[in-house]
């Protein structure tokens, strides 16, 4: 039985992953953050009924309280769990957060992945655990061609995207001293019904669902135009450890190779929702109005704006296909949107019971 750690297994891609290993027969260990209120309800199907049953049980996923800004506690972890393969997606990774708090993004995202391959370096493991980095389009920035591939001159435009690209390096930099198995998969937009509420597609689907039950009257948004290359998390948590069972390790590009705005996003969701938008005016005017009863449903705040823009993202994943056989045909960008926003009716209708 294969050993996995997963960091940041509480987030979306965490619990992916982690059912992921899980049906693959893997033992999955998580790190988890201290907190006086628990954050674990994208897992909690994974480990509730053993504990509810008997909490001296063996447990299929054990978790395990740590930090990406603590060393020793890293340090010991790995000492006592002796993974094969570790799973890096612990990270501050809401980009306009990052301008707020850009020495912790630094920190978490940046030196925490330092610390990480100096805790396997420090403990021998080198030939014996694999490392995967959850590396993002948000590294390409200010694009300086479409698509981008792994050849791609990076240009972030965040502290976040700066952050995540120190890690990057500093993984390639241990690969080639230390000819560890480290590798950088860099997903473009991946999102699914178990996204934070505070992510945009999120919010759209969330607000689409609220307005449509009538808990909600308007929603406010930031830039309408930027365009992202949206894909469904579930797909891409089964490249994530394709990278890990390859021959060499590689850093690879994780995309759809498709693109839309924000605007498409918001169509779409509503849609599904049962309501048809009408878009009229342009910039900080343009409204997202309701067909039907002419009511104007979305407007555009500037204090979503970023201080410096990422106008378009869009991958190219050919070489994880072809290299690496991954074939994501399972959901499109508009069964991604309809997943969504029926899960969120779902939620908001039960919310709404009880």
């Amino acid at each position: 039985m294969k050993i996995a750690l997963i960091t940041g297994i509480t987030g979306q891609d965490g619990s992916f992953l982690a059912e992921f290993l899980l049906d693959k027969g893997y033992e999955v260990h998580g790190i988890v953050r201290r907190s006086s209120s628990f954050n674990r309800g994208r897992i909690e199907h994974l480990y509730i009924d053993e504990y509810i049953q008997d909490m001296k049980l063996e447990k299929h996923i054990k978790l395990h309280y740590g930090d990406m800004t603590d060393s020793s506690n890293l340090i010991r972890l790995i000492r006592e769990i002796k993974p094969d393969e570790i799973y890096n997606l612990a990270a501050q990774s809401h980009v306009k957060v990052s301008f707020e708090v850009p020495e912790y993004t630094a920190d978490t995202d940046g030196l925490g992945m330092l610390r990480l391959l100096e805790a396997v370096r420090f403990l021998g493991n080198e030939k014996n655990t694999r490392i995967y980095q959850a590396s993002t389009s948000e590294l390409f920035g200010k694009v300086l061609e479409v698509p981008q591939s792994e050849t791609t001159p990076f240009y972030p435009r965040s502290p976040y995207g700066v952050a995540k690209l120190y890690a990057y390096w500093i993984v390639k930099n241990y690969r080639e001293a230390y000819n560890m198995f480290a590798v950088n998969g860099i997903l473009f937009n991946h999102e699914s019904e178990r996204r934070g509420e505070n992510f945009v597609t999120r919010k759209i689907t969330l607000a689409a669902a609220r307005i449509a039950q009538g808990t909600q009257n308007k929603l406010y948004l930031g830039n309408m135009n930027a365009k992202r290359d949206w894909g469904y998390a579930r797909d891409y948590v089964e490249c994530m450890w394709l990278m890990l069972q390859h021959d060499v390790p590689e850093d690879f590009v994780i995309a759809t190779g498709e693109m839309h705005t924000v605007r498409e996003f918001c169509t779409l969701a509503f849609r599904e929702a049962g309501i048809e938008l009408r878009w009229k005016g342009k910039g900080i005017n343009e409204k997202g109005i309701d067909e039907a009863s002419g009511i104007t449903l979305i407007e555009v705040d500037p204090q979503y704006f970023r201080p410096t823009e990422v106008e378009q993202l869009l991958g190219d994943p050919r070489k994880a296909k072809k290299i690496l056989g991954w074939n994501p045909t399972s959901t499109s960008f508009a069964q991604l949107v309809k997943l969504m926003v029926k899960s969120d009716i779902k939620m908001v209708q039960n919310n709404s019971r009880d």
